[in-house]
């Protein structure tokens, strides 16, 4: 047993912990967990906890169904924003097999092995999210329409707020679990909220962000709320996103400085981020992976759906943001395209292979989109060469089919799940006949 797991067993005799739940995520993302007393940690520690793998949205078949979960004790944190009178622990998990390897369908394991080979190349990846949600009345039912709790918009101070009060204890229990929060604020749409996660590295930056989904969903009960983090849940406003501001570090040198460079942008910040670029269109099955993601691309709201970059520029899909010159630990770029619904492991891994591959045959960046790309003509942008994202869950599934990018990077297992799993939601989808439709056609006069 090592340093941090004696330390952890140290702090739930201290603490009086009394339960403990260990976290993992399915493919799509779910959290899911299993509780344990504390008194079995140890051997969880040594031997792990098994479950039955097949009944995991996409992690293996029934005749291999016996799968361990080993806690990283590096994650233990208190679950600080329960009312409940006994102390809750939790750790994210490892998912691996009875003969001690890797589960290849674990989500967490996906992007550590990405880390891993970024590493080989003497890199870091670092990530800061900027996470938005909607904050609604609890519905009568799935067929009521959905009610923010507010009408304001972006940066508005609402007076007795719910949204402000919810902010606050939101962010003072991310904090008191060690997730440190940059700043909050209300978003453009009615009900909508933003809370951005410090920079960290990009394993601790997915299990963070785990973490505010299941903090935000549950203060949100707490408070008689719901929260979502549907990507487009209201046809006249704003969609959902997760900005991703991503840099390498190479120890204590951010990879992505330069002063003599273009904005401040290393070679190797402007490989990585033509990677993604040339990349993006089949990595948007994954940082887009439902049907609702399109409609929040295409459905207005500034959503950036063009395969651009620019220099503080929002309309782009990366984007070189401002920061000082004499802060070069600050160099970044910014992915603006991904849901705050995506699977941060598999939109993580996704990103950084793109990048890495940029950066490993030194892609080269097309020229900057200065100008507002949502205010051009189709027939400007494609003079540009600006290509546009899938439009659909339809097309891009045809880009990720054909990925041997994605193929690698997700291993067979993840990849074919993925591919099997958003084919059946198309096709539920395609099938379905809207209310919309019905108006159409019907007549009551």
């Amino acid at each position: 047993m090592d340093r941090q797991q004696d330390e952890v067993l140290r702090l739930i005799a201290q603490k009086d912990v009394r339960y403990l739940r260990l976290w993992f995520t399915d493919v799509l993302g779910k959290l899911k967990s299993v509780a344990i007393d504390p008194a079995e940690l140890e051997k969880a520690f040594s031997e792990g906890i098994g479950f039955d793998g097949s009944t995991i949205e996409g992690f293996t078949r029934v005749y291999e169904s016996d799968m361990l979960l080993y806690p990283d004790a590096s994650t233990f944190q208190l679950l600080s924003w329960r009312h409940d009178d006994v102390a809750v622990g939790r750790m994210f998990c490892d998912v691996m097999t009875p003969l001690d390897e890797p589960a290849r369908a674990d989500p967490r394991g996906v992007l550590e092995r990405q880390l891993a080979k970024a590493a080989e190349a003497g890199f870091v990846f670092h990530v800061h999210p900027e996470i938005e949600f909607y904050l609604l009345k609890p519905p009568a039912s799935l067929d009521a329409p959905l009610e923010p709790i507010d009408r304001a918009g972006y940066f508005d101070h609402v007076s007795r707020g719910g949204s402000n009060d919810f902010r606050r204890r939101a962010v003072e229990a991310l904090e008191n679990m060690g997730i440190s929060v940059e700043f909050s604020h209300h978003e453009g749409g009615p009900g909508q909220n933003e809370i951005d996660l410090r920079a960290t590295d990009a394993l601790s930056a997915a299990d963070n962000i785990m973490t505010f989904r299941a903090v935000v969903s549950d203060i949100a009960l707490q408070e008689g709320m719901l929260a979502t983090f549907m990507p487009k849940p209201l046809i006249d406003a704003p969609g959902s996103a997760m900005h991703l501001h991503m840099s390498l570090f190479e120890g204590e040198r951010n990879a992505f400085f330069d002063g003599a460079g273009q904005y401040q942008l290393s070679a190797t910040g402007r490989s990585f981020m033509a990677g993604i670029l040339c990349h993006a269109a089949e990595l948007s099955v994954i940082t887009n992976q439902y049907v609702n993601s399109y409609k929040r691309l295409y459905g207005g709201g500034e959503a950036p759906c063009y395969v651009c970059w620019g220099h503080n520029n929002r309309s782009a899909l990366v984007r070189v943001p401002l920061y000082k010159p004499d802060k070069p630990k600050a160099a970044r770029i910014e992915y603006r395209a991904t849901d705050s619904s995506a699977n941060p492991y598999l939109a993580l891994a996704a990103l950084l292979a793109a990048g890495m591959k940029g950066v490993e045959e030194g892609y080269r960046l097309p020229e900057e989109a200065e100008d507002n790309v949502w205010e051009l003509s189709g027939a400007e942008r494609r003079a540009l060469g600006i290509a546009e994202l899938p439009h659909s869950l339809q097309e891009a599934l045809v880009h990720f089919r054909r990925s041997e990018l994605m193929a690698t990077t997700l291993g067979e297992e993840v990849f074919a799940f993925v591919l099997r799993n958003k084919e059946h939601e198309w096709r539920d989808y395609s099938q379905q006949i809207t209310p919309k439709e019905i108006a159409r056609f019907i007549s009551l006069s």
